[in-house]
């Protein structure tokens, strides 16, 4: 069992070993939990919680759907029609 200590500003230090397997980097922001019996942190979501209907009614398209070679044949005209300069 890991242990830290609460500063006189509020902060407590994550150990090392508890930020390496949940991916924690300086900066992530996270969400304090009471539980009664103490406090969870959990990361902050980049975005709140969502339903299909929300989601899909950005997308509104009428008509027959595309066939999988009809689609990569769109990508391939849009890449064969681009240029790209790339300079040193």
């Amino acid at each position: 069992m890991a242990h830290t200590t609460l500063s006189s500003k509020g902060q407590v230090i994550i150990p090392q070993p508890f930020r390496n397997t949940h991916n924690w980097k300086p900066g992530q922001q996270l969400e304090v939990i009471d539980s009664g019996e103490g406090i969870l942190l959990t990361p902050v979501k980049p975005f709140g919680p969502t339903t299909l209907d929300e989601v899909a009614a950005c997308l509104p398209f009428q008509g027959k759907a595309k066939s999988l070679a009809e689609m990569e044949e769109a990508i391939h005209q849009g890449l064969t029609s681009c240029t790209v300069l790339i300079k040193p």
